[in-house]
């Protein structure tokens, strides 16, 4: 090492000496620096201003760039270099630096991720040195996780005995107009007992095509053995479900079933205690007390409101199927809530920021 490379050393440590920690941007600007000249004087097979056979280009002076590194935002003075032919000289450890700036917006995607706002991240990154965090930033550091996200989209399943589906709407841009679309989820629960989330699909719609797309696509990541699903009545996915899935026995969400019964209701003196009356027949001790409690209800409005009566025949026993299953599992089968905080929740919590 020659004596310029003593004298930056010297200073650099002058400089860590005078501002401690608090000066660490500027000394890992200054050593990224010294390792990028010695790089080109090895790539030039030359020192600065030596004259040698073996010498290759010469010294083209610098550019500066600004860097996002763990030790804060640095502006660095890259060499260049020019005369040799066409072999470009880039600075490995330039490169390296890259790949602690990807680290930096890794942190920063994993805390999108995890619903921390714009404004939120860049507060944390101002703490750590790093000056500014804009919308763009974050979406490119995003696009660092697309990898491990196609590899979660990909996954194999296997066995699940138990499948809630629901969906959710939220705006997106499509063919360059902002429409709402629904985002299709699936949960399971597999021989562990404990549940996972299978998958989502973006889709125009909840028509039965996009179901069955998107439940054919779990069956072919190897989903198996699907015994029990609960979702809503929707009749995009009930078709779907149908073609798809037709062996397992059908839970219709209760909690949806309660809010169709409310709209169904023909007063407000009906619509406030039809919620009470669907609860005692759902918390039944089993299924031939359900049985008795749900013809006791029909009953009671067959004179005066038969249509309501007759809606409730008809589709409230399709919320008594999770009287089929073992008592402990019954109670976190009756509804889709199972999949309301994993996904919907949280979907929710994230595209509200």
């Amino acid at each position: 090492m020659d004596l310029r490379h003593d004298t930056t050393i010297e200073a650099i440590l002058e400089h860590l000496i005078a501002n401690g920690e608090t000066g660490m941007g500027r000394v890992f600007g200054q050593l990224f620096e010294l390792a990028m000249q010695i790089e080109r004087e090895q790539h030039l097979k030359a020192a600065h201003y030596e004259r040698t056979p073996e010498r290759q280009g010469y010294a083209n002076g610098y550019k500066p760039k600004r860097i996002d590194t763990p030790a804060g935002t640095v502006t660095i003075q890259v060499p260049k270099t020019a005369g040799h032919g066409e072999d470009p000289f880039y600075p490995q450890s330039l490169e390296r630096g890259r790949r602690s700036s990807r680290a930096v917006m890794l942190a920063v995607a994993e805390m999108y991720i995890r619903g921390v706002s714009t404004r939120q991240a860049e507060g944390v990154m101002r703490e750590f040195g790093i000056e500014s965090l804009s919308s763009t930033q974050v979406s490119r550091a995003t696009k660092l996780l697309d990898d491990e996200l196609a590899a979660w989209r990909n996954r194999s399943l296997g066995q699940m005995k138990y499948l809630i589906l629901d969906a959710r709407y939220e705006k997106a841009r499509h063919d360059g107009v902002v429409r709402d679309v629904a985002v299709l989820s699936a949960v399971g629960i597999g021989a562990d007992e404990r549940r996972h989330v299978l998958g989502l699909s973006v889709a125009l719609s909840e028509a039965e095509v996009h179901w069955r797309e998107f439940l054919e696509s779990l069956q072919a990541r190897g989903m198996r053995g699907t015994t029990f699903i609960v979702s809503d009545d929707h009749a995009g996915l009930k078709a779907a479900r149908r073609a798809v899935l037709g062996a397992a026995v059908w839970q219709r969400c209760q909690f949806h079933l309660a809010l169709n019964a409310v709209q169904h209701s023909p007063n407000n003196d009906i619509k406030k205690r039809i919620g009470k009356q669907l609860r005692a027949v759902w918390n039944a001790s089993s299924l031939q007390a359900a049985e008795a409690e749900l013809a006791t209800l029909v009953a009671s409005y067959r004179d005066k409101h038969p249509g309501f009566a007759d809606w409730l025949e008809n589709n409230v026993p399709e919320g008594l199927a999770v009287f089929t299953l073992p008592e402990g599992h019954q109670k976190r089968m009756r509804t889709s809530n199972g999949i309301e905080r994993p996904i919907q929740q949280e979907l929710k919590r994230r595209t509200s920021k």
